[in-house]
Formats: C-alpha cells, sequence, structure tokens
C-alpha cells in the first residue's frame, strides 16, 4: 500500500512580511539602478555617435514616458529572473523562492501573469494580509517561500514517503 500525498507548501516555510517588503525595497532599488545604468549607457553610446536625440529625449521625458520604459523594465526584470530561477535578486538575498504549492518551479505563464498582477493598485500592500501572500501571488497560484526551508520539507517529505518502498 503507497502513500501518495503529494507535497504542499506549509505556513511554516512561507516568506514573512518581513521578508516580503525587503524583496520589494530590494528590488526597486535594483529596477531603478538598472533603469539609469541602461538609460545612461544608451546616452553615453548615442552621443559617442554623434547622436544627441535620445539625450534631449531623456531631458524632456514625460511622466507617461518615463513610466512607459520603467513598467517594461519592471516587466522584464521579473519575467527573466523568475523564469530562469524562480527568484529575483530580491530573492537571492533574502532566501526566498517563487514556486507553486507543490514546491515546483513555475513556467514562463505563470511567471508572466503573476508579473502583470504587480501592476494591480495597491498590490504592493497586498501581502501585509496574515498570510503574507500578495495578490500576484494568489491570483497565479504561486508562494514565496524559504529556499532552505522548502529544500528542507521537501527532503524530509521525499525521506518519508520512500519509507517501506521495497528496493527489489
Amino acid at each position: 500500500m503507497s502513500y501518495n500525498k503529494p507535497f504542499e507548501v506549509d505556513s511554516e516555510i512561507i516568506a514573512s512580511t518581513g521578508k516580503r517588503f525587503a524583496n520589494y525595497i530590494i528590488d526597486v532599488l535594483f529596477i531603478y539602478a538598472i533603469l539609469i545604468l541602461l538609460l545612461s549607457g544608451i546616452a553615453i553610446v548615442s552621443a559617442l555617435f554623434g547622436s544627441y536625440g535620445f539625450a534631449q529625449w531623456l531631458q524632456t521625458m514625460s511622466d507617461l514616458e518615463f513610466y512607459l520604459v520603467y513598467f517594461l523594465i519592471v516587466i522584464i526584470y521579473f519575467i527573466f529572473f523568475e523564469t530562469l530561477t524562480s527568484r529575483s535578486l530580491a530573492k537571492y538575498i533574502t532566501g526566498t523562492i517563487v514556486v507553486f504549492e507543490d514546491g515546483s518551479k513555475p513556467d514562463f505563464g505563470t511567471i508572466t501573469k503573476r508579473t502583470l498582477c504587480r501592476f494591480i493598485p495597491f498590490d504592493a500592500l497586498s501581502f501585509f494580509a496574515s498570510d503574507a501572500r500578495g495578490w500576484h501571488d494568489s491570483i497565479s497560484d504561486t508562494y514565496v517561500v524559504s529556499k532552505k526551508g522548502l529544500e528542507t520539507k521537501m527532503k524530509l517529505f521525499t525521506e518519508l514517503d520512500e519509507i517501506g518502498v521495497s528496493q527489489d
């Protein structure tokens, strides 16, 4: 008789509100750094080639244009990092990771959905709820958990599941 209950993320490994807030602040800092470096780099390269149109556009950029560029960087940043590694740069620092309820890595479509949900007004405040799960988590059916906690729980789960399995 085999006991085949699937692994499930539990409250012990879900990232705390403090870690979620730290992830938010650190990611915003990285995104602004990328934005500044990217725009400055393009301006310098265009100036080296004698084209000053980009630099002039930067100086006269409207708020709408800035926010569109910012949103594009946010989308690329989260989709790139979280699709490849299930972690943003901030999640590396705080030791957290994005997973499905069964502990598996989310796919590109789920990460894209999760990223777009970040633009829902007040989403950044939604992880202050009692379960520290933001709207972009619940809508995309993902969880942010402690990476070490997940690895430990999954190893223990696998080892317990193997007890009594015949090695014939």
